[in-house]
Formats: structure tokens, C-alpha cells, sequence
């Protein structure tokens, strides 16, 4: 079973720079052909997908957030990270990490969604990220 856990401060401050991690049991991040990636929802508002590291560790972002977007990984540790620079209380969410198949969230596929894409694909808990300014 494929479990996921993101870590990291609850609270970060506005023009700080945002950092969570994801440690992964049950698979290795080097698996082919899966995408780990980092999703995050807004409080009221749908899903919006910020950018995945593949198994072969080649980083994509979504353009709105590339600037200020790093996604990175331990093979060592069987972990990967997302940071996220000048954060503003725009930035307070939910972030997960999750274990995709495809990296069709990058492309708009579940754009507006409020679910997580099942099947095969495996997510975190989530972590609540708030950004004070």
C-alpha cells in the first residue's frame, strides 16, 4: 500500500519562502512511470495542481506558479519537496502530495475540481499551510 505524508510548518509568513515535504512509503519515488506531484486547495475554492517531479527526478510547473516554484527529492530518503517563494495569504491552502499516473492535472484536466482523482493515483492527508501577512 503506497502511503504518502506531507510535513512542514503550518505557518509561514507573507514574502517567506514556503517548504513541505513528502515522504513516501510503500513505493520508491523512482518507480516508473509515476509522477509525484504537489495540490493544493484554497479555502473555498477547487484543486489546483502546482507542479510534479517525475521518477526520472525532471521537475514541471504550472506556468501561473513556475517563477516562484521548486520542486525537488531524496532518492535517500525516499522523499520529495515543494518549495514555494514570496508567499502572500493568496498562497494559504491545503497542500498535498500525491502518486499520479499521468500529469494531467498540470494540463487542466480537473480544473475547478474539489476531489482528487482516484484509481490508481494515491495521496497524502493533506497539510493546512497558512500564510499570515
Amino acid at each position: 500500500q503506497v502511503q504518502l505524508q506531507e510535513s512542514g510548518p503550518g505557518l509561514v509568513q507573507a514574502s517567506q519562502t514556503l517548504s513541505l515535504t513528502c515522504t513516501v512509503s510503500g513505493d520508491s519515488i523512482t518507480s516508473k512511470f509515476y509522477y509525484w506531484s504537489w495540490v493544493r486547495q484554497p479555502p473555498g475554492k477547487g484543486l489546483e495542481w502546482i507542479g510534479y517531479i517525475s521518477y526520472s527526478g525532471n521537475p514541471a510547473y504550472i506556468p501561473s506558479l513556475e517563477s516562484r516554484t521548486s520542486i525537488s527529492r531524496d532518492t535517500s530518503k525516499n522523499q520529495f519537496t515543494l518549495q514555494l517563494s514570496s508567499v502572500t495569504p493568496e498562497d494559504t491552502a491545503v497542500y498535498y502530495c500525491g502518486r499520479e499516473e499521468t500529469m494531467d492535472g498540470l494540463y487542466g484536466a480537473y480544473d475547478g475540481s474539489r476531489v482528487l482523482p482516484g484509481g490508481q493515483n494515491y495521496w497524502g492527508q493533506g497539510t493546512q499551510v497558512t500564510v499570515s501577512s
